[in-house]
């Protein structure tokens, strides 16, 4: 019973032993939240409805108003013309801004209307 013991508090102190430099701080602070397959959908301005998928989402600590997003990639209907039109679009990164409901995509950014347009940018901002 004593030996138990004593092997009892020599593996409770090596299960909360943790030395400090192994916590990194950093990555807990600047990704606070994090999302796998994050989706989000509703309607613009206008009414017109959009979806935007991304890989992964994430939320920095000091930041709460923006999402970080790679591999985004979503549908966005407008009308032109009295035309409904529906966008295909994809980036390989993207930022959305909750409070001006704006999303900025970045690095090869896609747009492949129903229309026919195509378009090839390095960055776009979308005012939802």
């Amino acid at each position: 019973m004593v030996a138990a013991l004593i092997a009892g508090s020599l593996f409770t102190r090596q299960l909360l032993w943790t030395p400090i430099s192994a916590i990194n701080m950093t990555d807990i602070v600047t990704n606070q939240f994090k999302m796998s397959n994050a989706s989000f959908a509703g309607t613009d301005t206008n009414g017109e409805p959009f979806d935007i998928h991304a890989d992964s989402g994430r939320q920095e600590y000091n930041q709460p108003d923006i999402i970080l997003l790679d591999k985004v990639s979503g549908n966005i209907t407008r009308v032109s013309d009295g035309k409904k039109i529906t966008d295909n679009i994809t980036a390989d990164i993207g930022r959305y801004n909750r409070k001006t409901r704006t999303i900025t995509l970045m690095d090869n950014v896609r747009i492949d209307s129903s229309n026919g347009d195509k378009v090839r940018t390095d960055e776009l901002v979308i005012k939802l």
